[in-house]
């Protein structure tokens, strides 16, 4: 199967740079797999759609500020993604970091990152990964949470010198049921709740149930094989409580919320798809051809051309009628990525 078979054209004023001013406001398209229809509607909408006693899955982590900005005694200036923390020694942390322009690195740098606080790159991991140990007066958490930016994508623009606390990213670049810190970007399919909507729903007697998928690598880096079953993805921690599970094993339908439920969902269930409480690693490629054990209906915002994100939703609508549904929505002016508008496929 070629990856390039996944791609698409999308004009660049239909990617979002901010959120909208309300969370519910987003436009949303809704696809009909048995039915292969695709309707437009508003978010708001949603709780039309789902039946009592359906279940939405729902990740609640967290995303952590892990975008920081340093400079190199030279003045040269490095934009830091923080990627898995390996250990605490005091002030200090030690953390796997993806950095930009990575040429400008090597080994004993010595970062300034402002504010008493400095970074010294210890070793290179791999092509895009460094081990850098942080030291900051006060703690690096406490550094973090003044100083550290959301890990916004690259394809949403924002000045480096702008003071965080200038802009709404930190807030609204994280779901309103946010609970375990972990991820580096957001589980954005989520990002479109809002209290009224989660009230709504549950007033119908749609029933939560959380889960914890840490977003990671595996979720946003893009293909760069040319055939789709030769991406390896990289593993992402996950949990599911025994509540949850069990909520989610009585369920006749299952709605997960955003891609990475989805995963952590196939990746627990068992071949009759039933889940069991837990934690652990998963690298899951779902792709076309893939059978889905437990997820009966996805809410999932659009996704960048070539990603294991547009995979997996074409394993679960069908190649065929997903790109129907893109192309739908580029000719309709839908809103596409992060910040952008949503489809809810049942």
């Amino acid at each position: 199967m070629q990856v390039k078979d996944f791609s698409y054209s999308l004009p660049e004023e239909l990617i979002a740079q901010h959120p909208r001013p309300q969370r519910d406001a987003s436009r949303m398209m809704k696809i009909d797999r048995g039915a292969k229809t695709i309707e437009d509607d508003l978010f708001a909408a949603l709780p039309d759609y789902l039946e009592p006693d359906d279940v939405l899955v729902i990740n609640d982590s967290r995303v952590i500020p892990a975008r920081i900005y340093g400079k190199k005694a030279t003045g040269a200036i490095l934009e830091l993604l923080l990627l898995t923390r390996r250990e605490t020694n005091g002030e200090a942390q030690s953390w796997e970091v993806m950095a930009r322009p990575a040429k400008r690195m090597k080994e004993q740098d010595v970062i300034d990152l402002g504010h008493s606080c400095e970074a010294l790159v210890v070793s290179r991991i791999s092509d895009k990964k460094w081990l850098m140990t942080f030291c900051a007066k006060g703690g690096f958490e406490n550094y973090l949470e003044r100083f550290g930016r959301a890990p916004l994508p690259p394809y949403i623009k924002r000045k480096k010198s702008a003071d965080p606390d200038q802009t709404d990213d930190r807030r609204r670049y994280q779901t309103i049921y946010a609970k375990t810190p972990g991820s580096i970007a957001a589980p954005t399919a989520g990002l479109h709740f809002s209290p009224g909507i989660l009230n709504a729903l549950q007033s119908k007697g749609v029933q939560i149930a959380p889960v914890t998928l840490h977003v990671g690598l595996g979720t946003f880096l893009p293909i760069e094989t040319e055939q789709v079953e030769e991406h390896v993805m990289h593993s992402e921690f996950y949990e599911i409580s025994a509540e949850s599970a069990a909520i989610i094993n009585r369920a006749a339908r299952v709605i997960a919320v955003g891609t990475t439920s989805a995963r952590t969902l196939e990746s627990a269930a068992d071949r009759d798809g039933r889940l069991s409480a837990g934690s652990g690693e998963t690298g899951l490629f779902i792709y076309p051809g893939y059978r889905f054990k437990r997820v009966n209906g996805l809410l999932t915002n659009f996704h960048l051309p070539r990603s294991s994100l547009l995979l997996l939703v074409s394993a679960f609508a069908g190649a065929n009628l997903i790109r129907q549904a893109y192309e739908h929505a580029v000719k309709n002016r839908y809103l596409f990525y992060s910040y952008g508008d949503c489809m809810l496929i049942i």
